[in-house]
């Protein structure tokens, strides 16, 4: 009886342990620009797939596809292994004369709330790299923003509808969790970033992407994002590339600037 008991009491504990983990969002990176979103539901997110040989061309599935801009490091949804079961969602579009225009959106997916904000891929009105799209996400109560390639500074109706609040417009909803390209050559560099950073106050993560890597040199590195900044406490996880957030957890009292690794995968769900 006695052993039954104790049987019984581990098997409650490691329930209460999966049931407590099955609470969270898992976000994982994948190098560039690419992100892996699984809500508390199960429900999955891929952002801006690749198919670059030096992170390895990931292999992934989705129940929803989406994509900033029309790239091919942002759109190669082979990457994707269930691709005719997903839903697609490109933050451009064209229109009637073929040019590249804002697919301005703001739709419910299953239990994931999917929003558009047009911005552009430099500082010069989109006149040298064209438009971007940024994805605004409310998973489980937490905002998730994927910044795409952005080029610029943000602006006042762009900041705006990043963290509006339907029911006040006046209110600014805040954002757990900013992906932000850091890289510079053809989207925000170090210091730029971190105005950004400055300009939308995450609360949470802060992950940076679209940067120059061990096995990627394309791209500036981190160096100029981290030097000298005052945005958060850095955090390298050199053996993993996801977080996982429960979002009925407090905000720590300084956001986490997570540096991800690409290479190894984390626990499935």
């Amino acid at each position: 009886m006695i052993r039954c008991v104790a049987v019984l009491a581990v098997l409650l504990v490691c329930v209460g342990g999966i049931s407590a983990d099955d609470h969270k969002v898992v976000i994982r990176w994948h190098g560039q620009s690419m992100f892996e979103i699984i809500s508390t539901k199960g429900t999955r997110i891929v952002i801006d797939p690749h198919a670059i040989d030096a992170y390895g061309r990931p292999q992934v599935q989705a129940d929803l596809v989406l994509m900033t801009h029309f790239h091919v490091d942002h759109t190669a949804t082979d990457a994707v292994t269930n691709l005719k079961q997903a839903k697609q969602i490109n933050a451009l579009k064209k229109d009637e004369n073929g040019r590249d225009t804002w697919n301005i959106l703001d739709e419910k997916f299953k239990d994931v709330r999917i929003q558009t904000v047009g911005t552009f891929h430099d500082d010069m009105a989109g006149m040298q790299r064209g438009k971007n799209g940024v994805f605004v996400l409310d998973i489980d109560g937490l905002r998730i923003v994927h910044l795409g390639d952005l080029g610029h500074l943000l602006r006042g109706e762009q900041l705006r509808k990043i963290q509006k609040v339907d029911d006040n417009p006046r209110a600014r909803h805040p954002i757990d969790v900013l992906m932000i390209p850091v890289g510079g050559v053809y989207t925000l560099n170090g210091l730029d970033a971190q105005k950004v950073v400055e300009q939308l106050k995450p609360t949470r993560y802060i992950l940076p992407m679209h940067y120059g890597t061990r096995v990627y040199s394309d791209l500036l590195d981190l160096t100029y994002f981290l030097d000298e900044q005052k945005m958060g406490k850095v955090e390298r996880l050199l053996r993993s590339n996801e977080i996982r957030i429960d979002p009925a957890s407090k905000p720590p009292e300084q956001p986490i600037i997570a540096i991800l690794n690409w290479e190894q995968q984390g626990g499935r769900n």
